[in-house]
């Protein structure tokens, strides 16, 4: 009993299994856009109410009459059979061919002595084919050939009498449902105009919400998009005078922040004239040296932050050839005794802010000279992504650790930092920088021992 209570259980749970990996299949293939999963919702409708329909009821309208037709047509031929053996021997049967053809539509001949032909080969599939020779069968009673195959429009059938054989030519829309493929095409016309239809409203209703998505991509890539307007359904146009409103009171945030940041800054900054005017009044005293340097460094840190707090939003989208801004890395690295090389994949120009873009790689890469000796760099843009890794031979960052060093004003106690006052604010400008351009900017471990940065943005 236990044994068998393990092997349903295991059954159930391959069952299961199986449920869920056909589940996976079927969701991996089915479409992911929205247009074309409401095309499936209305087209897979159509096509398994068009199957039902030619499946079950085409099939029996189409017996229901063959059945009918036949019947009627093999009466016909009995009743010729009837006369025939009604009529004297060796005496003229004219009359009898006579009254078939303008009588009951039949071509009738006798051949005397005559024998069936061979039975021919049975189709495969004939309605025709098996509904005649059951009529037969029931009404004659008599051996029988038929030949139903082939685009003749005739249907010829010979009956086996005593010293002959009777043929008799019928049209086959005497015998079968012919116009039955007239339905079809109806049918098939009328489902492939509503699909037209369905295409031409699904495809009015769908371009509102890809203008919506549209607008709120560039939006939150810091991109303007002043041709949007809500358009098609209600829920629509209420989701996208909502997405509108959430706009507007952002930029006016984002307004709001930059004047009081700029008062801010101009405000410190006089402050900051004044002591260095002072400390240059004061002359060359060495005691107002560690003075001297607190307000260069406050200079530092005090643009550090409003760079963070204002950020790049506001720069339009352009070129910039990755090339020359590696040319510049390099030298500088040069300059500084370091080493850095690089390699471009596809196409040198790519479409982003172009400062700052420069000042997110800059940081990158003037953080891996400050901590390592080697960089390399290699940057592949591809056909949907842009995607530049920093490999360095540096202390790295505890993993631990590597998702707190993008959040402001985080410090390692031995961290390498990207902000050379050591604000703790270089990764967190390079990640806003990448985010704004619909990307990001992940760490992990070198295969030269040291930092991995990648930066990967929409191509």
């Amino acid at each position: 009993m236990a044994s068998f209570d393990t092997l349903r259980r295991d059954q159930e749970r391959g069952t299961s299994t199986g449920l869920r990996s056909l589940g996976r299949w079927l969701r991996r293939q089915l479409p992911t856009g929205l247009y074309a999963r409401s095309l499936l919702i209305i087209l897979v409708p159509i096509i398994l109410l068009q199957t039902v329909i030619a499946f079950v009821f085409m099939e029996r309208h189409w017996q229901m009459v063959t059945q009918r037709l036949s019947t009627a047509v093999t009466r016909d031929i009995a009743a010729i059979i009837d006369l025939i053996e009604l009529h004297p021997q060796n005496q003229d049967v004219s009359d009898i061919i006579r009254i078939a053809r303008e009588r009951l539509n039949l071509t009738v001949s006798i051949e005397e002595g005559g024998q069936l032909p061979p039975p021919r080969p049975k189709p495969f599939f004939s309605i025709l084919d098996e509904i005649l020779s059951d009529e037969i069968n029931k009404q004659i009673h008599l051996p029988y050939w038929i030949d139903t195959l082939g685009d003749s429009r005739l249907v010829e059938i010979r009956i086996q009498l005593d010293t002959k054989v009777l043929r008799v030519f019928a049209r086959r829309s005497q015998t079968y449902a012919s116009n039955t493929h007239i339905f079809l095409l109806w049918m098939v016309g009328a489902s492939l105009v509503l699909i037209v239809i369905s295409i031409l409203f699904l495809r009015g209703q769908i371009r509102p919400i890809l203008a919506l998505a549209k607008a709120a991509e560039s939006f939150g890539k810091g991109q303007k998009s002043p041709d949007f307007s809500p358009r098609g359904a209600d829920e629509v146009r209420r989701a996208g005078l909502a997405f509108i409103l959430m706009r507007e009171r952002i930029e006016r945030q984002i307004e709001q922040r930059t004047a009081m940041l700029t008062g801010v800054s101009h405000d410190l900054r006089t402050v900051l004239t004044r002591f260095k005017l002072q400390l240059a009044l004061a002359g060359d005293n060495p005691d107002l040296q560690g003075m001297s340097e607190d307000v260069e460094d406050m200079q530092t840190m005090l643009e550090g932050y409003m760079a963070f707090a204002k950020g790049e939003t506001e720069e339009t989208v352009g070129q910039l050839k990755l090339s020359t801004l590696f040319d510049k890395l390099q030298a500088d690295a040069e300059l500084h005794g370091k080493t850095m090389t690089y390699r471009i994949e596809g196409d040198d120009e790519v479409s982003v802010r172009p400062n700052a873009f420069t000042r997110l790689l800059t940081n990158l890469a003037t953080n891996s000279r400050r901590y390592a000796n080697t960089l390399d760099v290699e940057a592949r843009h591809g056909v949907k992504w842009l995607t530049i890794t920093f490999d360095d031979d540096g202390p790295g960052i505890p993993e631990n650790a590597r998702d707190d060093v993008f959040k402001p004003f985080f410090r390692l106690d031995e961290a390498r930092n990207l902000d050379a006052s050591g604000t703790g604010l270089g990764l967190a400008i390079a990640r806003d920088i990448a985010r704004s351009h619909g990307g990001n900017v992940t760490l992990g471990d070198s295969p030269k021992g040291g930092l991995r940065a990648v930066v990967r943005i929409p191509a």
